[in-house]
C-alpha cells in the first residue's frame, strides 16, 4: 500500500470538506448549513474545517470559487463554439445569465453570494471576468467589429448588467420566463456597442 504525503492528505482533506461545503450551502442555505453537515459529511472533524478554512465563512468562499472557476471554464468551451469573435463574446455573457438557471448556482452564487460575502464586484475574481471582457471588446475593437469605446468602462458595465440580470433570474418566481427576457433584453443591449 503506497502511503500518501502530508500534501496529498491536505489537498484530499480540503476537497473532502468543500464537496461537503458545496452539498450544504446548496441544498440548506448559507444561514440554515452548520459545521456539523460539512463535517460529519466529509467524516472529519471540526478542528479540519477550522484549519484549512477558518470558519463557516472561509468554506462558503472556497465553495464560491469552485464553482466560479467551473462556470469559467464552461463560458469558455460556449465561448468557442461560436462562429465568429462577436457571437463568441455574446455567447459568453448569455451564457452566464443562463447559469443561474441552474439551483446550485442560483443558491449559493447569486442568492447567498452577495448575502455572505457583499457585493459580487468586490470578489477577488471579479476583476478576472472583467479583464477577460476587456480583452474579448479590445479584441473586437481592434478587428473593427465595434464601435470606438472606453474597453474597460464598458466591461465593467456589461459585467453588471450580467451579472445583476442573472440575480433577477436566481430569485424569480418564474426564472425561465424571466431568463428569455433577460438573454433578449441583453442581446440587444449589447448590439449597441456595433460598429453601424
Amino acid at each position: 500500500m503506497t502511503r500518501r504525503t502530508r500534501s496529498e492528505m491536505i489537498v484530499e482533506t480540503r476537497a473532502k470538506l468543500i464537496a461537503a461545503g458545496r452539498q450544504a450551502f446548496a441544498t440548506l442555505g448559507y444561514a440554515e448549513a452548520s459545521m456539523d453537515d460539512f463535517t460529519a459529511a466529509a467524516g472529519l472533524t471540526r478542528g479540519a474545517l477550522y484549519h484549512h478554512f477558518g470558519d463557516k465563512k472561509g468554506l462558503f468562499e472556497a465553495v464560491v470559487n469552485q464553482i466560479d472557476g467551473e462556470m469559467n471554464e464552461r463560458l469558455k468551451e460556449r465561448a468557442a463554439k461560436a462562429p465568429s469573435r462577436w457571437e463568441s463574446f455574446v455567447e459568453e455573457g448569455i451564457g452566464y445569465i443562463e447559469m443561474a438557471l441552474e439551483p446550485e448556482i442560483g443558491r449559493i452564487l447569486l442568492r447567498d453570494g452577495p448575502a455572505v460575502l457583499g457585493d459580487p464586484a468586490s470578489w477577488p475574481s471579479a476583476n478576472g471576468c472583467i479583464m477577460t471582457m476587456k480583452a474579448s471588446l479590445d479584441a473586437l475593437l481592434a478587428d473593427g467589429v465595434i464601435r470606438d469605446i472606453d474597453t474597460e468602462a464598458t466591461a465593467r458595465m456589461v459585467t453588471g448588467a450580467s451579472c445583476y440580470a442573472a440575480q433577477w433570474i436566481a430569485n424569480a418566481d418564474d426564472p425561465v420566463a424571466i431568463s428569455k427576457r433577460a438573454t433578449e433584453a441583453y442581446r440587444q443591449l449589447i448590439e449597441g456597442l456595433l460598429r453601424p
